[in-house]
């Protein structure tokens, strides 16, 4: 732990990068997975749970905690941390990506955004200060600018108008952040799909010196070979010596081939919502347990795992689990894979550090590709 913020790297493997966030509340291992607490909670986990699977840090957000219990309930109750019971690391997105995909009639203009919420339709108004206001409200420890994210495909006109509206909302959150020793603002770059607007925004965003960047505006419903294009053409304009987001992604191969790229951290409800309606993430790829092959089959998900969901449960009862739509189906299979993605983080680290990524990669991908033991 440190006192202040910093980002070191500790082993490179092409661009791939083993590094550590150090702050106050601990230490962030990368390249990292960020296991998705919306509303202060992360889905059918406990918070413990949360942690002993590998977790340094987890995200909260800033729309969902605002509308609801609110942001100046939660510092009257000593701040994110002990009202989740989560003592480490916590990035907060700035809600903006919610404002635009959930809020209702909304209106953007340069001050900010007003909209309805979602909930109850109450009339809010966000705008760069007030997004930076909630998140030091809810005392995270690395907090985001706001932005406007363009659902793509979108006309180029609209992508640039975003991208520089966002610039300008980054200035003034870096502004309303101040200096805040042991904490961290970052930046969002943002362009779509245009590798030009995603270097100009880059290099406005690092002429800023923040703490961090992040990439968005990415895995919002594009192939998987335009997201890896625009991390191609903005990773090497991003300043070495700062840690780098990719937002909101993704599949575990979408992690591989980010990390080769030079990503550090990572965020995604994936392996939770999927956790929560069958779907679980192994070595073997992945196994959907709705299905009937699994009814009468006594072995566990992975034998090996040090996960207890998926190493001492049966298959026949997670399968009876998921389709009686009990609750201890969705919480053994969120357990699973949210083990199963800091497990590949661990791997991925370790591989890095032996300057073997590229061959481990690839293993890990051949045992996706193999797909599931098959049925007894």
């Amino acid at each position: 732990m440190s006192e202040t913020f910093s980002f070191r790297i500790l082993a490179t493997d092409g661009d791939a990068r083993r590094g550590e966030v150090s702050m106050p509340r601990g230490t962030i291992r990368t390249p990292a997975f960020m296991p998705v607490g919306t509303g202060g909670t992360v889905k059918a986990m406990y918070m413990d749970q949360v942690r002993e699977a590998g977790a340094d840090i987890i995200l909260g957000n800033t729309y969902h905690l605002m509308l609801r219990p609110g942001a100046e309930r939660v510092a009257r109750l000593g701040g994110l941390h002990d009202f989740a019971r989560w003592p480490w690391p916590i990035l907060t997105d700035s809600g903006g990506f919610q404002v635009m995909s959930l809020a209702q009639l909304r209106k953007l203009n340069e001050s900010g955004v007003t909209f309805r919420s979602h909930i109850d339709g109450a009339k809010y108004e966000m705008t760069p200060e007030r997004s930076i206001e909630i998140q030091g409200l809810l005392n995270s420890d690395i907090q985001m600018q706001l932005d406007e994210c363009v659902a793509l495909p979108a006309k180029p006109k609209e992508i640039e108008r975003a991208m520089e509206l966002s610039l300008r909302w980054a200035e003034r959150c870096k502004a309303a952040f101040g200096d805040q020793p042991g904490k961290a603002m970052f930046g969002i770059v943002q362009g779509g799909d245009d590798a030009a607007l995603r270097r100009r925004s880059a290099e406005a965003l690092t002429a800023m010196d923040l703490k961090g960047y992040a990439v968005g505006g990415l895995a919002v419903g594009e192939p998987q070979a335009v997201m890896l294009a625009m991390l191609e053409a903005t990773c090497p304009v991003l300043p070495e010596d700062k840690p780098r987001y990719l937002m909101g992604v993704g599949t575990p191969d979408d992690i591989l081939k980010s990390v080769a790229r030079g990503i550090d951290m990572f965020d995604c409800v994936m392996p939770t919502r999927a956790g929560r309606h069958g779907l679980a993430f192994t070595r073997r790829g992945k196994v959907n347990l709705r299905n009937a092959r699994h009814a009468d089959d006594p072995r566990p998900l992975d034998a090996e795992s040090d996960c207890p969901a998926a190493r001492d449960y049966s298959r026949a009862y997670l399968h009876h689990l998921v389709r009686s739509g009990e609750a201890l189906g969705a919480m053994l299979l969120t357990w699973n894979n949210l083990a199963y993605y800091q497990s590949l983080m661990a791997d991925i680290r370790a591989a890095i550090e032996a300057g073997r990524f590229t061959e481990r990669a690839a293993a890990i991908t051949e045992g996706w590709a193999r797909g599931d033991i098959p049925a007894l």
